[in-house]
């Protein structure tokens, strides 16, 4: 099929029959850190008005949604499976200070993906330069499953569909949860999927020479080493090598860190700590890493159905080097 249409969507509401799963969810994301809120009912981005930046296929028809997937960035979740697959990865501050990954997919899809763990406040926001996605996690606090449901996206947990998610039985819990994408989609949705507002081509003149990267949250750290024999940024999170599970380096051709705001959410753990809300509609200061080289640059993205558009210092586009882009989002001083 083309995309999740309106049957399996009936089919993953959650109803009645579901209630003993769900709690059995619900229970496992807060022992893993789900959030629990404090805060509004409504965060302003669960209106299912469709995005006017909507894919469209040629002839006018609509386009199947991007695949997003929330993955664990835990030690004990490493090496993550799916994430070499994904076109662009996303990386933010969580609880405690540690990471979490949200993995986007157009042009292919892996067979597997995972460790996939739970939905933030801040995730709908993210997403909502997407036409409809469909994001697979493991689940919420229940304060907000109800924005999640009014938000315009595909939500797709182990209670909705069962038959798209299984556990790695050689995985501790929580970090044993992976997710089967070609359960919730029959192919690959297309590069018109991607509304994320990158351009790719020729990099800008100027540029310094950059070996390595790093940017730190208080409990978890990327560094990104150039290597030129590849013509790639080698991942590194919290001072090893992230690799795939066949020990292949993780390798984005390009590396984003966006200075964000970021600031409490309505949301807390189960221990009380306050969700950090990332903040990815507005504008800012940002780098841009390609062929060992970074740019300084300025994002933007004026609403959250736009995509986020980065500039040179003079105000011309910066382009992407083709391939997998990695953003990181970094506290802005």
């Amino acid at each position: 099929m083309a995309a999740v249409g309106t049957e399996r969507r009936a089919r993953r509401r959650r109803g009645p029959v579901a209630g003993a799963v769900l709690a059995a969810v619900l229970a496992a994301g807060l022992a893993a850190g789900c959030t629990a809120s404090d805060g509004p009912g409504d965060d302003g981005r669960g209106s299912p008005r469709p995005s006017p930046t909507q894919s469209r296929e040629p002839g006018g028809a609509k386009s199947p949604p991007a695949l997003a997937v929330k993955i664990d960035n835990a030690p004990a979740a490493r090496p993550q499976t799916g994430l070499d697959s994904a076109d662009v990865v996303y990386a933010e501050q969580v609880e405690g200070g540690l990471s979490r990954l949200m993995a986007v997919y157009a042009g292919k899809l892996p067979g597997s993906v995972g460790p996939v763990r739970s939905a933030r406040e801040s995730d709908l926001e993210l997403l909502r330069q997407f036409d409809r996605p469909v994001l697979l996690f493991s689940g919420a606090q229940s304060k907000l499953l109800p924005v999640i449901d009014r938000a315009p996206l595909e939500a797709v947990t182990p209670e909705s569909d069962s038959a798209a998610f299984f556990r790695n039985t050689a995985r501790p819990v929580p970090h044993n949860l992976y997710a089967r994408p070609e359960q919730v989609m029959a192919r690959p949705p297309g590069e018109a999927a991607l509304t994320t507002g990158f351009r790719y081509g020729r990099p800008p003149a100027d540029g310094r020479s950059e070996n390595q990267l790093t940017v730190r949250y208080p409990a978890a750290r990327f560094t990104f080493t150039w290597s030129g024999s590849r013509d790639r940024w080698l991942v590194s999170m919290d001072g090893a090598p992230a690799v795939t599970p066949e020990g292949e380096r993780l390798a984005p051709a390009t590396v984003v860190v966006q200075y964000v705001t970021v600031r409490p959410s309505g949301y807390r753990d189960f221990l009380g700590s306050n969700t950090p809300y990332t903040e990815t509609v507005g504008s800012g200061k940002a780098t841009v890493s390609r062929g060992g080289r970074t740019y300084e640059a300025r994002w933007d993205r004026p609403a959250a159905a736009d995509g986020t558009s980065f500039t040179t210092r003079g105000g011309a586009p910066l382009n992407f080097a083709g391939g997998q882009v990695w953003v990181v989002y970094a506290e802005a001083d």
